[in-house]
Protein backbone atom coordinates (compact mmCIF):
# COMPACT_ATOMS: atom_id res chain seq x y z
CA UNK A 1 0.00 0.00 0.00
CA UNK A 2 1.17 3.63 -0.88
CA UNK A 3 1.99 6.40 1.33
CA UNK A 4 -1.03 8.34 -0.36
CA UNK A 5 -3.38 5.59 0.00
CA UNK A 6 -2.45 5.34 4.00
CA UNK A 7 -3.04 8.86 4.30
CA UNK A 8 -6.17 8.78 2.21
CA UNK A 9 -7.35 5.98 4.43
CA UNK A 10 -6.52 7.49 7.46
CA UNK A 11 -8.18 11.21 6.98
CA UNK A 12 -11.30 9.38 5.07
CA UNK A 13 -12.23 6.91 8.17
CA UNK A 14 -11.31 9.96 10.24
CA UNK A 15 -14.35 12.19 8.94
CA UNK A 16 -17.18 9.10 10.04
CA UNK A 17 -19.22 8.89 13.21
CA UNK A 18 -17.78 7.44 16.38
CA UNK A 19 -18.79 3.91 15.97
CA UNK A 20 -18.18 3.65 12.24
CA UNK A 21 -14.42 4.67 12.79
CA UNK A 22 -14.38 2.01 16.10
CA UNK A 23 -15.62 -0.55 13.53
CA UNK A 24 -13.13 -0.27 10.73
CA UNK A 25 -10.37 -0.22 12.93
CA UNK A 26 -11.14 -3.26 14.93
CA UNK A 27 -10.90 -4.94 11.63
CA UNK A 28 -7.30 -5.00 9.46
CA UNK A 29 -9.37 -4.94 6.37
CA UNK A 30 -6.37 -3.55 4.50
CA UNK A 31 -4.14 -6.51 4.79
CA UNK A 32 -7.04 -8.97 4.88
CA UNK A 33 -7.70 -6.95 1.07
CA UNK A 34 -4.04 -7.34 0.49
CA UNK A 35 -3.98 -10.95 1.48
CA UNK A 36 -6.89 -11.65 -1.21
CA UNK A 37 -5.19 -9.42 -3.65
CA UNK A 38 -2.50 -11.59 -3.79
CA UNK A 39 -4.36 -15.10 -3.32
CA UNK A 40 -5.74 -13.64 -6.77
CA UNK A 41 -2.58 -12.75 -8.45
CA UNK A 42 -2.58 -9.08 -8.30
CA UNK A 43 -0.13 -7.10 -8.75
CA UNK A 44 0.78 -4.30 -6.46
CA UNK A 45 -1.85 -1.48 -8.22
CA UNK A 46 -4.64 -3.60 -8.62
CA UNK A 47 -3.71 -4.63 -5.01
CA UNK A 48 -4.08 -0.88 -4.17
CA UNK A 49 -7.50 -0.44 -6.39
CA UNK A 50 -8.73 -3.19 -4.94
CA UNK A 51 -7.93 -1.92 -1.67
CA UNK A 52 -9.39 1.98 -2.73
CA UNK A 53 -12.66 0.07 -3.51
CA UNK A 54 -13.33 -1.44 -0.21
CA UNK A 55 -12.45 1.33 1.31
CA UNK A 56 -15.19 3.38 -1.12
CA UNK A 57 -17.88 0.75 0.31
CA UNK A 58 -16.65 0.93 3.96
CA UNK A 59 -16.95 4.60 4.43
CA UNK A 60 -20.56 4.28 2.23
CA UNK A 61 -19.50 6.32 -1.04
CA UNK A 62 -20.16 3.10 -3.19
CA UNK A 63 -22.81 0.64 -2.75
CA UNK A 64 -22.11 -2.65 -1.68
CA UNK A 65 -24.41 -4.27 -4.50
CA UNK A 66 -22.11 -2.91 -7.08
CA UNK A 67 -19.04 -3.97 -5.14
CA UNK A 68 -17.89 -7.07 -7.18
CA UNK A 69 -19.08 -4.94 -10.48
CA UNK A 70 -16.74 -1.88 -9.44
CA UNK A 71 -13.98 -4.81 -8.78
CA UNK A 72 -14.10 -6.20 -11.88
CA UNK A 73 -14.14 -2.96 -13.54
CA UNK A 74 -11.32 -1.10 -11.75
CA UNK A 75 -8.95 -4.16 -11.45
CA UNK A 76 -10.31 -5.42 -14.73
CA UNK A 77 -10.42 -8.63 -14.23
CA UNK A 78 -12.93 -11.53 -15.09
CA UNK A 79 -16.71 -11.78 -13.46
CA UNK A 80 -15.95 -15.18 -11.27
CA UNK A 81 -12.65 -13.67 -10.09
CA UNK A 82 -14.32 -9.84 -9.21
CA UNK A 83 -17.18 -12.66 -7.89
CA UNK A 84 -15.19 -14.88 -5.87
CA UNK A 85 -12.87 -11.49 -4.52
CA UNK A 86 -16.45 -9.89 -3.46
CA UNK A 87 -17.63 -12.86 -1.76
CA UNK A 88 -14.50 -13.19 0.35
CA UNK A 89 -14.09 -9.44 0.98
CA UNK A 90 -16.96 -9.91 2.41
CA UNK A 91 -16.78 -12.49 4.82
CA UNK A 92 -13.60 -11.69 6.26
CA UNK A 93 -14.14 -7.27 6.12
CA UNK A 94 -17.62 -5.94 5.04
CA UNK A 95 -19.49 -8.24 7.42
CA UNK A 96 -17.52 -8.21 10.09
CA UNK A 97 -17.18 -4.79 10.18
CA UNK A 98 -20.94 -4.20 9.72
CA UNK A 99 -21.51 -6.38 12.45
CA UNK A 100 -19.24 -4.42 15.04
CA UNK A 101 -20.49 -1.44 14.01
CA UNK A 102 -24.08 -2.21 14.62
CA UNK A 103 -23.32 -3.93 17.98
CA UNK A 104 -21.56 -0.87 18.73
CA UNK A 105 -24.73 1.45 18.04
CA UNK A 106 -26.57 -0.54 20.64
CA UNK A 107 -24.28 -0.13 23.19
CA UNK A 108 -24.77 3.77 23.04
CA UNK A 109 -28.29 3.47 22.90
CA UNK A 110 -28.52 1.33 26.27
CA UNK A 111 -30.49 4.12 28.31
CA UNK A 112 -30.87 6.32 25.69
CA UNK A 113 -34.11 7.25 24.67
CA UNK A 114 -34.60 7.72 21.09
CA UNK A 115 -37.14 10.11 19.36
CA UNK A 116 -39.99 9.24 17.52
CA UNK A 117 -38.27 10.08 14.49
CA UNK A 118 -35.78 7.84 14.80
CA UNK A 119 -37.41 5.00 15.62
CA UNK A 120 -39.86 5.18 12.40
CA UNK A 121 -36.92 5.63 10.63
CA UNK A 122 -35.11 2.92 11.87
CA UNK A 123 -38.50 0.87 11.28
CA UNK A 124 -38.56 2.22 7.35
CA UNK A 125 -34.96 1.36 7.21
CA UNK A 126 -35.02 -2.11 7.88
CA UNK A 127 -33.62 -2.35 10.88
CA UNK A 128 -30.94 -0.15 9.82
CA UNK A 129 -28.97 1.22 12.69
CA UNK A 130 -27.49 4.29 11.15
CA UNK A 131 -31.25 5.64 11.97
CA UNK A 132 -30.29 6.66 15.20
CA UNK A 133 -26.91 8.28 14.54
CA UNK A 134 -26.90 12.05 15.17
CA UNK A 135 -27.21 14.74 12.16
CA UNK A 136 -24.66 17.55 11.75
CA UNK A 137 -24.60 20.63 9.08
CA UNK A 138 -21.81 20.96 6.50
CA UNK A 139 -18.86 22.31 7.71
CA UNK A 140 -18.27 25.14 5.81
CA UNK A 141 -21.88 25.98 4.67
CA UNK A 142 -24.69 27.86 6.74
CA UNK A 143 -27.90 25.39 7.37
CA UNK A 144 -29.44 27.20 4.39
CA UNK A 145 -26.92 26.07 1.43
CA UNK A 146 -26.74 22.41 2.64
CA UNK A 147 -29.54 20.16 4.60
CA UNK A 148 -28.40 18.35 7.34
CA UNK A 149 -26.39 15.29 6.37
CA UNK A 150 -25.09 12.39 8.47
CA UNK A 151 -21.76 12.87 10.20
CA UNK A 152 -18.73 11.83 7.72
CA UNK A 153 -21.30 11.74 4.42
CA UNK A 154 -19.97 13.84 1.62
CA UNK A 155 -20.49 14.26 -2.00
CA UNK A 156 -19.49 11.22 -4.52
CA UNK A 157 -17.42 13.73 -6.48
CA UNK A 158 -15.33 15.13 -3.33
CA UNK A 159 -14.10 11.58 -2.68
CA UNK A 160 -13.79 10.47 -6.51
CA UNK A 161 -11.47 13.95 -6.27
CA UNK A 162 -9.31 12.32 -3.64
CA UNK A 163 -8.32 9.33 -4.68
CA UNK A 164 -6.72 10.19 -8.02
CA UNK A 165 -3.50 8.65 -7.17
Amino acid sequence: MTEKLKQIIKREVGKLPKETQEAINAVDWANIAEQIGKKYLLNESEINDFQVQTLLVLVGLRDAELYEINIENDIETTKDVATQMADEAFQKILTPISNIMAENIKKNMVGKNPSWEQNVDFVLSGGNYFAFMTLSPQIGNSDKEKPNTLVGQRSMQDIKDKFNL
